[in-house]
């Protein structure tokens, strides 16, 4: 039931059903970080997202001149690695817990039988996958462009 709670107050699945949440809360694996381990590394191979269930996570990037670019600070009910939902392109970006941290994995390959058995829930999923990846798409150039006007 945790999972659901979380799920539900989370942009990705907001108009999904209790039934469907429950669908995927039941897939979803936990995982627990210490403060400063490393959750992803940007160029690794992805294969599943993280949802934030408890601490909080930095985001970042390496600049041209190896500094180290903050992308966001993460806490309870925010996301990540979506990405290695829809592609299997390396990671873009650098995970790292900076508190004692809880996260649930959700996996490409359950997203793609949740489209195979049930198209309508999978359209939607990715629908709405789609407007956050473009709006962070969005976020993180003009974040950049900053960055590098700076540099």
């Amino acid at each position: 039931m945790k999972k659901i709670k979380l799920l539900q107050s989370v942009s990705l699945f907001w108009d999904l059903t209790e039934e469907e949440l429950g669908y995927i809360s039941e897939k979803m694996v936990s995982k627990h970080y210490d403060a400063g381990q490393i959750i992803l590394l940007e160029a690794s191979e992805g294969e599943h997202c993280f949802f934030v269930t408890e601490g909080s996570v930095k985001i970042t990037r390496l600049s041209k001149k190896g500094r180290e670019v903050i992308l966001a600070i993460l806490s309870d009910g925010d996301f990540f690695g979506e990405t290695a939902l829809i592609n299997e392109d390396k990671r873009s970006a650098n995970a790292k817990a900076l508190i004692d941290t809880q996260v649930i994995a959700f996996f490409r390959s359950d997203l793609l039988e949740i489209i195979r058995r049930n198209p309508a829930f999978g359209t939607k999923i990715l629908f709405n996958l789609s407007n956050i990846m473009a709006k962070r798409l969005k976020r993180t150039n003009m974040l950049l462009e900053d960055t590098q006007s700076q540099l």
